[in-house]
């Protein structure tokens, strides 16, 4: 015989009310009260009809995730993965599912809009994705609770990298090694390449350096075969730099390779830097000089502002979160080459 709501209750000695709004996540009841009807549960084999709490509180308690990585590492990107895994890990503790946002449902054609309503999504992360794409702009623009990661829009709650921080750091670094000529290797058009960019300037501006037109260079993100193509550009110009700072760490493994096949030794004779704190790049030699962002921080947030603006939509407002960034000094970027 299937174990009832009336059984949890009867084993708690609390009404049904009571344990149904524990399953609810109702403000009205206590941490305390709350996992004894849960542990309860689990102990007698009791678990709530999704479709019932759905029809009770009109809520799905399933959330949307648009991730459209456009490298093609989908998931194995090491930064994104470890964001998604901290947002799931929140999202779960507090009841509610995860649902992949994306165009096509078997045979059918949806746009991002239409599949979150398909899916009857609570609210919707934006993690990854062209943020500038008709697409997206209508999902942001729809009544669905929408929290966006990396990019800012005026009317929704974002969770942010302090990018501008985070590359100044860097620049702070080489030039206290004495570097005088630093390149940047930035990414494609995007919110984050474009405080990035205000980073390096500022912290050139800041150490008394001059920027060269030259030494500023455009790649693809996460592509160690576009990072060194960038590195082989810069150290063919007829003043190459001695710092290369690179858009991730992936593509500072391949301006690590280009450096090699020019004969070069790093950080001996070219100085590089990374973005973003890969484990892979600690283990590398020399070790990368990168800037960690704590994706695990930044997940953690984003699921916690979309979860109060779908359980408080009176007083939840349009937050920015900015998530400090570190630098984590390595082998790869040392003392400017004499000479």
């Amino acid at each position: 015989m299937a174990v009832t709501i009336k059984d949890v209750s009867a084993k708690c000695g609390l009404s049904i009310s009571t344990v149904s709004k524990a399953f609810n996540n109702y403000a009205d009841i206590s941490p305390e009260t709350r996992e004894l009807v849960h542990r309860t549960a689990r102990e007698i084999g009791y678990y709530p009809n999704a479709i019932a709490r759905t029809l009770k509180t009109n809520r799905s308690y399933n959330l949307g995730v648009l991730f459209q990585e456009e490298r093609g590492t989908g998931l194995t990107h090491s930064f994104f993965a470890s964001v998604l895994d901290s947002f799931k890990s929140e999202c779960e503790k507090r009841g509610y599912d995860i649902t992949f946002i994306n165009h096509n449902i078997g045979w059918t054609g949806m746009t991002y809009l239409e599949h979150c309503r398909y899916r009857n999504v609570d609210g919707v992360c934006v993690v990854c994705a062209n943020f500038y794409a008709p697409e997206v702009v209508e999902l942001v623009a729809s009544d669905i609770p929408v929290v966006t990661i990396d990019h800012a829009f005026s009317n929704r709650s974002c969770v942010l990298s302090e990018n501008i921080e985070g590359m100044k750091a860097l620049v702070s670094h080489a030039a206290a090694l004495g570097h005088r000529r630093i390149a940047y290797v930035h990414g494609e058009h995007a919110s984050v390449t474009e405080n990035r960019i205000t980073g390096f300037y500022r912290g050139l501006s800041e150490q008394g350096i001059g920027s060269v037109p030259e030494y500023l260079v455009e790649a693809v993100y996460d592509s160690p075969e576009a990072g060194a193509e960038a590195v082989r550009k810069l150290m063919a110009l007829p003043v190459p730099p001695t710092c290369i700072l690179m858009p991730d760490d992936h593509s500072a493994l391949g301006a690590l390779t280009a450096a090699a096949e020019l004969g070069l030794r790093v950080p001996e004779d070219v100085s590089i830097g990374g973005y973003d704190g890969s484990r892979i790049t600690q283990m590398t030699h020399p070790r990368i000089t990168t800037v960690v962002q704590d994706a695990k921080r930044m997940g953690q947030q984003a699921a916690l502002y979309l979860i109060d603006r779908i359980e408080n939509p009176r007083t939840a407002g349009s937050e920015t979160g900015l998530i400090p960034a570190k630098l984590l000094p390595g082998e790869s970027i040392g003392p400017v080459p004499q000479g």
